[in-house]
């Protein structure tokens, strides 16, 4: 369990070994930190992850992944982290990691912060379904807004109908009244008077049944579009409260957060800040001590050795490339004598054709002018008018 510990701090536990105990137990509880914290991010991730997929094995899964993820990062943070002795200057070194840690604790504290404020945030996402429902139907009210159109049309039917009963029945108090003698003319009987009066009741009678005919088809049909409107609204309405019902994601308790009072948050947010940046400030204010010393002193070895073997190879190099050129000159020089004196064998040959060619042509030209003196002078002039000789 020691030396697993002291894997996760990415410390040699072969140094170690030669190290005092309380090196041992430095160590290993830098290594226990970092362990804590990728396992704290494991749950925190995995949480995240079924809050919106609704998902066991899936939310299992992402949070193992996470989880190594932040361990490796505070791993490998705390390794390249060299203690030196001097606090402000390895403060300022770890400045980058310290900003990298505080987005990881921010990342890792949020759906933690979701699940322990669940109560809270269920209380808030139930005003807001009721909320929005309220806002829906009121806008599906709108886009349904025929309906009242309709009913306004079939009122105003019936009243067109209810004012010719109502002319009907005026005419039929006057017919009555006519042929019983309160009204009228005030004789009884069905004279002339009555008979006109009759008729007008009649046909009024007759307008007002074919307009109550008329008008209860027309109040079936409005009705029935009515009844088609109201059934799509309902339909609609119905979808929306649904969707409503579902309004619990990532999101929106993300949202319903931001809605509590903010110091509690803020205080829980700090705690997983201080837990994700625990690793580094460990090893930040622990002590120098022998393990740093053997460490420092074996990677110095180390680079060392390196750097004599990079110069080693550079020798090597530059050895084969003087080599090379010492091979080069030679071959050059070589084929340069070479080459003078083929031009010297050459120059000497030439020399000795022309010295040939001038003893042969003398030896003719001396047979010539044994035979003819008189052509030593051609010879001498060359042939020309106004030669240089003349004989």
């Amino acid at each position: 369990m020691k030396k697993f510990f002291w894997w996760c701090a990415g410390a040699d536990d072969t140094i170690l070994e030669k190290c005092s105990k309380s090196e041992h137990i430095k160590y290993a509880g830098i290594g226990a930190t970092v362990l804590f914290t990728g396992l704290l991010a494991s749950i925190s991730g995995g949480y995240a992850l079924h809050t919106v997929f609704d998902s066991a094995p899936l939310a299992i899964a992402f949070g193992l992944l996470w989880g190594a993820v932040i361990f490796n990062l505070d791993r490998f943070i705390v390794s390249t982290l060299r203690k030196e002795g001097k606090f402000w200057k390895e403060l300022l070194q770890v400045t980058p990691r310290i900003l990298l840690a505080l987005v990881l604790a921010v990342v890792i504290s949020k759906p933690l912060e979701l699940k322990i404020f669940d109560k809270e945030i269920q209380a808030i996402l139930k005003e807001k379904q009721a909320e929005l429902a309220i806002e829906h139907k009121a806008l599906v009210g709108k886009q349904f807004a025929e309906v009242d159109s309709v009913k306004s049309e079939i009122a105003a039917i019936r009243q067109a109908v209810d004012a010719k009963l109502q002319e009907r029945n005026k005419l039929y108090e006057i017919v009555a009244a006519e042929a019983d003698g309160t009204g009228g003319t005030g004789k009884v009987g069905k004279g002339p008077i009555f008979e006109e009066k009759k008729q007008q009741y009649e046909k009024v009678d007759e307008e007002l049944k074919l307009m109550q005919a008329d008008a209860q088809a027309r109040i079936l049909l409005k009705e029935q579009r009515i009844a088609d409107l109201m059934k799509q609204y309902d339909t609609t309405v119905a979808e929306g409260q649904e969707s409503f019902s579902n309004y619990d994601g990532l999101m929106a308790r993300i949202n319903a957060l931001d809605k509590l009072p903010w110091l509690p948050v803020f205080f829980i947010t700090l705690l997983f800040i201080c837990l994700e940046t625990a690793p580094i400030f460990t090893k930040l204010i622990s002590s120098k001590g022998p393990y740093d010393d053997i460490l420092k002193g074996v990677e110095h070895e180390r680079t060392t050795q390196e750097i004599q073997r990079v110069a080693e190879r550079q020798k090597q190099y530059d050895t084969r490339q003087m080599v090379a050129e010492a091979k080069f000159s030679a071959r050059t020089d070589y084929e340069i004598d070479a080459k003078r004196e083929e031009e010297r064998i050459k120059s000497d040959a030439h020399l000795e054709v022309v010295r040939e060619s001038a003893a042969v042509w003398k030896e003719r030209m001396l047979k010539d002018i044994s035979r003819s003196p008189g052509t030593a002078a051609d010879i001498l002039n060359d042939g020309e008018e106004n030669g240089y000789y003349k004989w």
